[in-house]
C-alpha cells in the first residue's frame, strides 16, 4: 500500500512545471526523510492554501481576501492599471517594488491556435474599471510573443473609446545583455525603440 501512495505522489509532483519523474522521485524521497520538519508542514500549508486562496473579484490576483491586499491598499495609485497575462507576471512586477498602481490579470492571451478568444479573457471587468473614470493610464505588460503582442493591440484598440492613456512596457536589450547573444527580433525591437541620450 505504501508503494502505491508513494508512486501516486511522484506522479502528481511530476506534473508540476520544472519537475519530471526523476526530480519528483528525489523530492518525494527528501520529503519522506524530512517528514516532521518539511512534509507535514507542507501538507498543512497546501490545505490552507486550497481552502483560503481565491481570485480577487476586481483584478484577478490570488489572495486570501477579496478584494485582494493590493486592491484594498489606499496608498496605491488607482489612476494606473497594469494589465498582465497571469498572476505570476503580477508577482514578478511586485518583486521589483517599482510600480505602485493597481493591476488587472487577463488570465491568458489571445491565441487562435489554442482557441482562446476575447470571451475567454478577463476583459469585460477591465473595461468596467477603465469606464469608471478613475483610471487615467493602462499599462500593457504583456509578453513580447506574437500572442502577447496581438493581445496588446486588441486591448489597446478596445480602449480607444475611453479617455485613458495606453502604454506598454519597453522591449529590447536586457540589462547586462550582450548583443551577440540576442535574437534578431529583440535586436530589431531595441533599434525601433531606441531613445536619445
Amino acid at each position: 500500500m505504501a508503494v502505491n501512495d508513494i508512486d501516486r505522489l511522484i506522479q502528481i509532483l511530476s506534473r508540476l512545471p520544472g519537475l519530471g519523474p526523476r526530480s519528483a522521485r528525489r523530492a518525494v524521497l527528501f520529503l519522506i526523510k524530512k517528514r516532521e520538519s518539511l512534509l507535514l508542514p507542507l501538507i498543512q500549508a497546501m490545505q490552507d492554501v486550497a481552502s483560503s486562496i481565491k481570485p480577487c473579484s476586481l483584478c484577478g490576483n490570488l489572495d486570501d481576501q477579496d478584494p485582494c491586499a493590493i486592491c484594498k491598499d489606499d496608498r496605491r495609485d488607482g489612476g494606473s492599471i497594469c494589465v498582465v497575462t497571469d498572476v505570476a507576471d503580477l508577482w514578478a512586477l511586485e518583486r521589483t517594488a517599482a510600480y505602485r498602481g493597481r493591476y488587472h490579470v487577463l488570465g491568458g492571451v489571445l491565441s487562435a491556435l489554442d482557441g482562446i478568444g476575447p470571451e475567454q479573457l478577463n476583459l469585460a471587468s477591465l473595461y468596467r474599471r477603465v469606464g469608471s473614470g478613475e483610471v487615467k493610464e493602462v499599462i500593457l505588460a504583456l509578453g513580447a510573443t506574437v500572442d502577447g503582442q496581438t493581445t496588446a493591440h486588441y486591448v489597446s484598440d478596445r480602449l480607444q473609446g475611453f479617455n485613458v492613456a495606453v502604454s506598454r512596457l519597453a522591449h529590447g536589450v536586457p540589462v547586462g545583455g550582450e548583443l551577440d547573444y540576442l535574437d534578431d527580433g529583440t535586436l530589431i525591437q531595441a533599434l525601433r525603440a531606441r531613445s536619445r541620450l
